[in-house]
């Protein structure tokens, strides 16, 4: 019998060589959570918000609101935070605004806070689309570009500075895309004066959703001690039930380099199963419980809590302590030329693609939506999603993380169609905003994959040294997982994937193309796995397919925009996914999870309407043709509990 212990050390070798590469992204940026030396103040609510609305939208800057309370300046409104400012008034300027917005709000911090010079305080937003800049008390503490990712900055020295004033905290925020950021877009002055008010312009976008803007996510205030736990980074593996969990620890701070660690791992119960010393090590874990996800095992998202102390000695010779827990999953992701394997099992792909969009909040986080949605994925027996188009909030990937979820992780790179989008420029924030994805997420055991962009012009010619780069960067900053961009089968196929692991192809057969032709699916569809696969030899995820549908409407025959036409599509695609998935084919992702909004046109009423549930939540005729589906594969895996193995007869519509 092979020994398990000697299995193990193999592992660990090809795992410490990718530990010492995946050390290059401890940047810090680790999610905020309370322990016995951290705090959080919560600053949701409602904030005052002003738009300006000055011809060249800059009276704000000129005006230098920031200095005094924003209702000092000029009317103010009131606005939620989180959300996006453009459905909660009835101002239609407001709704379709571009330019600076700006919001402020007092804030009481507790005392101590302020007297402990040995306490960090750190101003956290969740994140506010798309150019931001932060001011506390009229002193600029940070600014940021990009519209999905959090940031912060340290302001203690700021409240220290006058420890009797309130903490002022005003952000502004501007939601104007051009040719360089992610999503790009442009502004275009329309000046023609027979047409056109004087200095008329609009915000042309190239991507197929609403461009919604404010603070999208929660703004915190958060504590730390002056040295503390600035990031962590782990990798798992496992071998004959030992698993392995290499971890690496950076600490900031004036005493760090004498600061001692102890890392303790717990199970479900809070049982210690492992312990280490030191910045960088190995926790051993025996008879391991591993992260499965969602219907692939009866234990799916089982989750270890791995907590970090931090020791140093203080000024008068007390013991000053940092604590911070990290949730981890041990698992494994491979890519072969014909399958993707989570803990070396096959792993297939049935899920939804989904957008962070509802009525009135718009973009805005909000609690009572997620956790709806999740249960209308399991309802709906969707083990995966990806996030298009852009990275959501972390509190939907720890969601993923406890109930195991898979996620494919895409960055807002979509709607790259203009040649000066592949600029040098362009590129140097692309690798930046794929540095704060990775930094953030890395840790997530749903994370499987890292998607770079989405239906790039992968045709023209500066886009394949720019893609180049942008994987190999990501690939460098987590060797761990694969990396993919979603590509387009319209799009020229010879230069369409060469650089990723896995292709991820959209395609709406007998929609935008041979529009109501149901009869072409079959043929087309295989031509297109076919050539991919053919050419590149990489495993194939139908990452959207899909038609628009309009709630309620019903033709038989079935004809565009009816429920059944909908489901005549699926079931078309599905016959070939049947075949192909024997084959190459890993994974199928159904655009769209929920109707959702859009910019106004003639193709688009009120929004796009391919959901298989509405924009509240309301199963289409689509969505029991998916479950019952997504349900039948699920028991073909036979690694179920018998729980979930319902009867097809359950599953189908009325």
């Amino acid at each position: 019998m092979a020994c398990p212990v000697k299995h193990l050390q193999l592992h660990l070798i090809l795992l410490f060589a990718l530990w010492d590469v995946c050390s290059m992204i401890n940047s810090g940026m680790l999610f905020p959570r309370e322990s016995s030396s951290r705090e959080i103040k919560e600053l949701n609510g409602l904030w005052s918000f002003r738009a300006d609305l000055s011809p060249n939208r800059n009276l704000g800057f000129e005006q230098a609101w920031y200095k005094r309370r924003l209702a000092e300046t000029g009317p103010v409104l009131d606005m939620p935070v989180p959300a996006s400012y453009n459905d909660i008034t009835q101002d239609p300027k407001l709704r379709d605004f571009i330019g600076w917005v700006w919001y402020d709000r007092e804030v009481v911090v507790p005392s101590r806070w302020v007297a402990d010079k040995n306490i960090r305080v750190v101003l956290r937003v969740g994140s506010a689309h798309y150019y931001s800049v932060v001011w506390v008390n009229g002193v600029k503490v940070t600014e940021h570009h990009g519209g999905h990712l959090p940031f912060e900055a340290e302001i203690g020295g700021v409240l220290r500075g006058d420890p009797t004033a309130p903490c002022r905290i005003t952000i502004a925020v501007n939601n104007t895309l051009t040719l360089q950021t992610l999503p790009p877009g442009n502004i275009q002055y329309l000046n023609d004066p027979a047409r056109y008010p004087k200095g008329y312009f609009v915000q042309n976008t190239y991507f197929d959703f609403f461009n919604y803007a404010g603070i999208h996510r929660s703004v915190l205030l958060y504590t730390t001690p002056q040295t503390y736990v600035n990031d962590i980074t782990v990798v798992t593996d496992f071998a004959d039930g030992l698993g392995a969990i290499a971890y690496d620890v950076a600490v900031s701070g004036s005493a760090s380099s004498n600061a001692s660690l102890k890392v303790t791992l717990t199970d479900g119960r809070g049982r210690c199963v492992a312990t280490a010393t030191g910045p960088k090590g190995v926790l051993k874990v025996v008879d391991a419980t591993l992260w499965w996800p969602y219907l692939m095992h009866e234990r799916p998202g089982f989750l270890y809590n791995m907590e970090v102390c931090l020791q140093v000695a203080g000024a008068r010779g007390e013991v000053l302590e940092d604590r911070y827990t990290l949730p981890v999953g041990i698992r494994t992701v491979k890519v072969t030329s014909t399958q993707f394997l989570i803990n070396n099992k096959p792993f297939y792909f049935h899920g939804v693609n989904k957008h962070e969009d509802s009525d009135i909040r718009g973009k805005g986080f909000d609690w009572p939506l997620v956790v709806k949605d999740f249960n209308l994925m399991k309802w709906l027996g969707a083990n995966s999603f990806r996030t298009s188009h852009y990275p959501y909030d972390e509190e939907i990937l720890h969601m993923c993380d406890r109930h195991g979820i898979v996620v494919i992780d895409e960055s807002p790179g979509v709607g790259i169609r203009d040649i000066r989008s592949f600029g040098n420029a362009s590129l140097a924030h692309h690798l930046d905003v794929m540095g704060e994805l990775v930094t953030r997420d890395k840790n997530h055991p749903s994370v499987v994959m890292w998607s770079v962009a989405n239906e790039p012009a992968s045709e023209m010619p500066p886009a394949g040294l720019y893609f180049e780069t942008v994987i190999a960067h990501t690939k460098a900053l987590d060797p761990t997982r694969p990396v993919t961009y979603v590509t387009n089968s319209n799009y020229a196929r010879d230069k369409g994937a060469p650089f990723v692991d896995v292709i991820c192809v959209n395609s709406y057969l007998s929609w935008y193309h041979d529009p109501g032709a149901l009869e072409v699916i079959s043929l087309q569809l295989n031509t297109q796995f076919e050539e991919w696969y053919g050419k590149y030899k990489k495993p194939i995820i139908q990452s959207e397919y899909g038609a628009d549908v309009v709630p309620g409407l019903h033709s038989d025959p079935p004809v565009m925009f009816s429920e059944e036409y909908q489901v005549m599509v699926l079931r078309s695609y599905h016959e070939v996914f049947d075949q192909k998935r024997k084959q190459y084919v890993i994974g199928e992702l159904i655009w769209n999870f929920a109707d959702f909004m859009t910019a106004q046109g003639v193709t688009r009423v009120v929004g796009n309407k391919k959901g298989i549930f509405t924009r509240q939540r309301q199963p289409k005729a689509g969505a029991y043709t998916l479950r019952e589906r997504y349900w039948r594969i699920a028991n073909e895996t036979g690694l179920l509990p018998p729980w979930t193995k319902y009867p097809c007869s359950q599953l189908r519509s009325p």
